[in-house]
């Protein structure tokens, strides 16, 4: 493994090329972007938990085969995204998706190929991005795995990868239950948090938004039971004392869009449950409200 391409500039992606880069001296690191960009982020320099990072930039167009390609953008930019990364991609590379949601590695494969990809789930970090400056307590792990359609071999090469560059993983037996999962809980507490403007020990407390929390969870297990993934209340449980271990102050992405004026991943998260509860003729009159309180407050002056 010695070309690690990532696209994407913002917490995760920082978070993960920082890591790598200083847990390994002989892999490159590379964020590819469209060539304006590239030319503006030559020299600039990140703040990250108070160490100074700089990283190398690169113009799709001239960018090199990876051996890892990491996609770490939101979901408003995916479709981009998949059109920057195919100078990246050959036949040994090994794609993961740390996006949030369930859709992206479905496109990527779908435009690609599936034998490139491992399920990825990004969880248990609390980074925190604003302007140049990244902060965060807890980095969290990776949770992997392949579906029928994936590529074993690639999986090894991906585990090794994780290994020599320190980065925190659990290989997962049913991959698509665990993504799920994420899901549900990003659905939950990214919207919440976005939609009354607190944080994650805000939410926690009990009150009204710690009410929406749950409502919005449990209708993601309505969801998923119509499409055969057997997510419980257990998983809600689970996932929220994940959140417990979390800064209490600390805020989720969606709330940080809020914070800095950007379109959130509404559609994705409470989008994507409506339309597959549309489907299914089930009801989900809280993400419904999540949606047009997002909408609303997503009309920035």
């Amino acid at each position: 493994m010695k070309q690690v391409s990532i696209i994407g500039m913002g917490a995760l992606g920082l978070m993960y090329g920082s890591l790598i880069q200083k847990h390994t001296s002989d892999i490159n690191v590379t964020y590819i972007m469209d060539e304006e960009r590239s030319h503006r982020y030559q020299n600039v320099s990140f703040e990250i938990n108070d160490e100074t990072f700089h990283f190398q930039a690169a113009a799709a167009e001239n960018a090199s085969v990876a051996d890892i390609l990491i996609v770490a953008v939101k979901y408003p930019a995916l479709d981009d995204a998949i059109e920057l990364m195919k100078n990246c991609i050959g036949p040994n590379t090994v794609i993961i998706s740390v996006m949030n949601g369930i859709s992206s590695e479905q496109k990527i494969g779908e435009r690609y190929s599936f034998d490139s990809i491992v399920y990825t789930v990004a969880q248990g970090m609390d980074a925190m991005k604003f302007g140049n400056k990244l902060v965060y307590t807890k980095s969290g792990e990776l949770r992997v795995g392949i579906t029928k359609t994936g590529n074993p071999a690639k999986l090894t090469r991906l585990i090794e990868f994780f290994r020599e560059a320190g980065l925190a993983y659990t290989l997962e037996e049913d991959i698509l239950h665990r993504m799920w999962g994420k899901f549900m809980l990003n659905v939950g507490i990214n919207q919440t948090c976005m939609v009354y403007n607190q944080s994650y020990g805000q939410v926690l407390a009990k009150g009204e938004s710690n009410r929406t929390y749950f409502a919005a969870c449990r209708e993601v297990l309505a969801i998923a039971a119509a499409e055969g993934i057997a997510l419980s209340e257990k998983d809600i449980q689970d996932y929220t004392a994940i959140l417990q271990t979390l800064d209490p102050k600390g805020f989720p992405s969606m709330a940080q869009d809020r914070i800095n004026k950007k379109k959130s991943e509404v559609d994705m998260f409470a989008g994507t449950v409506m339309e597959i509860a549309q489907k299914h003729g089930i009801q989900v009159p809280t993400n419904e409200f999540l949606y047009q309180q997002v909408k609303k407050i997503e009309q920035y002056d």
